[in-house]
């Protein structure tokens, strides 16, 4: 018989594949632990439509996230920090730094998704990697002044 998984059953098969399953193993085991149901026309094009739906949500989440990329790529920012007469900040400028600048520029951004080689320790401008969703990157210049 064949079924559809619920859930993911360790050696047997992922949630939503539908597979071929002994009609005991299916109705004493899968079907009563709520691991399985039976692909019936009516549960195949409900999994149809869950599928069409996760791949609508896909769909949206890249275009959002080449959006908010677009919009890092035009955006620059300028963040004062404090220096000495050598030319060097005090201290330094950090991820954290650039999303606060970045959140007060109107732009949501975590911390987490700025790739920072190291701490920016120098004033001038500075090229940083925004890392937004899967394969999707944007460049966003940060200008970063000694006070």
């Amino acid at each position: 018989m064949k079924v559809i998984f619920l859930q993911d059953v360790k050696g047997v098969a992922k949630k939503d594949e539908i597979k071929e399953a002994k009609d005991g193993y299916a109705q004493n085991f899968l079907f009563k632990k709520k691991l399985a149901v039976e692909a019936t026309p009516a549960n195949l094009a409900a999994l149809e439509a869950k599928r069409q739906a996760a791949k609508e949500r896909e769909a949206k989440k890249i275009a959002d996230a080449k959006a908010l990329a677009e919009t890092l790529n035009k955006t620059g920012i300028t963040i004062k920090g404090k220096g000495g007469d050598t030319g060097k900040l005090y201290g330094a400028i950090t991820a954290a730094d650039i999303a606060k600048a970045l959140h007060d520029a109107g732009v949501e951004v975590d911390k987490k998704d700025i790739a920072l080689k190291d701490h920016i320790k120098e004033p001038g401008q500075h090229s940083v990697k925004v890392k937004i969703y899967m394969e999707i990157n944007a460049e966003v210049k940060v200008n970063v002044v000694a006070e």
